[in-house]
């Protein structure tokens, strides 16, 4: 009988000691705000996710040219001392 009641003793000294250490860190993890930080990442990590794929259609769908417009022509005439004729 001695045997039973040391074995239940034992058997429930360790799983208070285990619920209090696990409460415990669960309580410094709430105090610290790991809830909120685990958040914070996950929401940071589809960001970058976002960030990404928006990038990437980006740069797909971006023409990369803009037709035959190859540029502005250099004029040939100084328009400051000479006015081009009137239509």
């Amino acid at each position: 009988m001695d045997l039973q009641k040391v074995a239940s003793t034992g058997t429930a000294v360790v799983v208070l000691g285990t619920g209090t250490i696990v409460g415990g860190n669960h309580q410094i993890d709430k105090m610290q705000g790991g809830p909120q930080r685990r958040e914070d990442a996950k929401i940071e990590a589809i960001r970058q996710v976002v960030r990404e794929e928006i990038y990437i259609q980006l740069v797909n769908n971006w023409p990369k040219s803009s037709g035959p417009v190859k540029g502005v022509t250099v004029p040939k005439q100084d328009y400051r001392t000479q006015t081009p004729p009137q239509r």
